[in-house]
């Protein structure tokens, strides 16, 4: 064995030993030589649609544990790839020869990762079309994929124009608030927001003062003046004790509004390659309900 391997394994063994994973997935590990060359591998929902939009399909390793659940809008082939999570040792038992991160979720298996000689890209949260640019050209760098990049950029650009376009031929901007299973909403600088302004309506909890992700409230919920309401996660998310919105009264009326849009939760579990699906289908709730008055 050369001595390059013999490094390699030495790190590589003293990662799982050190990693807080499964013992199961750690032996699996130790079995196999470790190999940089195994394509991509995602280990979140968010980076699946970076690199669903970036990577040729025989060059994608592995996808998220959450590809085949509701929650995702991969496409049928990707439930055949192996599943990742952010986890030491079921990365080193996939071997990728790039791992890639949502925001906020590389931590510590990134680091471990990296010490095994082994590389890492880990997205930056994005609030808006911007970060979603930024996103894309920045892991477009490390895959090799700028050409790809210019192209998926492009589509994007000539969409949101079209949405501006759209928005011109109206006659009025509505009013638009966006209810989460939580009961929550989203004020400005969230990529709702930024989504309900490219499709050319105006967002009510953002008008009201909100920024961020707002709590449930009850008694907001009750006093506002809406021309459509956006749901999303209600059918197609995850089952909790934190669905206030599916029980609470206070939400009914909201949920019952006659120009509700539901929007897949696949299309924006973050700012991602497919914002823009959601943004057209917010105009295209906007197109409806102009018809409608």
């Amino acid at each position: 064995m050369s001595s390059a391997i013999t490094r390699r394994a030495a790190a590589f063994i003293s990662v799982c030993a050190s990693a807080t994973a499964s013992l199961v997935f750690a032996g699996n590990v130790q079995a196999r030589e470790v190999t940089p060359d195994n394509g991509v591998a995602s280990a979140s929902l968010c980076a699946d649609a970076y690199v669903l939009a970036l990577v040729d399909p025989d060059a994608i390793s592995a996808l998220s544990w959450q590809v085949d659940q509701p929650v995702s809008s991969a496409p049928p082939w990707s439930r055949s790839r192996p599943q990742a999570w952010p986890d030491a040792a079921r990365m080193l038992a996939l071997s990728p020869g790039l791992s890639v991160f949502g925001a906020g979720e590389g931590g510590r298996t990134a680091r471990l990762l990296e010490r095994a000689g082994y590389r890492t890209f880990e997205l930056a949260w994005a609030d808006d079309f911007d970060g979603v640019r930024h996103n894309l050209r920045a892991l477009a760098e490390v895959v090799e994929s700028v050409d790809r990049v210019d192209a998926v950029i492009a589509d994007l650009d000539r969409r949101l124009a079209a949405l501006a376009d759209r928005a011109v031929m109206r006659s009025d901007i509505p009013r638009i608030a966006y209810l989460s299973v939580s009961g929550g909403s989203a004020g400005s600088g969230t990529y709702i927001d930024a989504a309900i302004t490219a499709a050319g309506g105006r967002n009510v909890v953002a008008d009201e003062g909100a920024t961020g992700w707002t709590r449930s409230d009850p008694e907001f919920a009750l006093r506002l003046d809406v021309d459509i309401v956006l749901t999303s996660f209600f059918i197609d998310g995850y089952a909790s004790t934190f669905n206030r919105a599916s029980r609470h009264a206070a939400y009914r009326r909201l949920m019952a509004h006659p120009a509700r849009a539901d929007i897949p939760a696949g299309l924006w579990p973050c700012a991602g390659p497919r914002l823009i699906d959601a943004a057209e289908l917010i105009a295209d709730a906007i197109d409806a309900w102009e018809r409608a008055q």
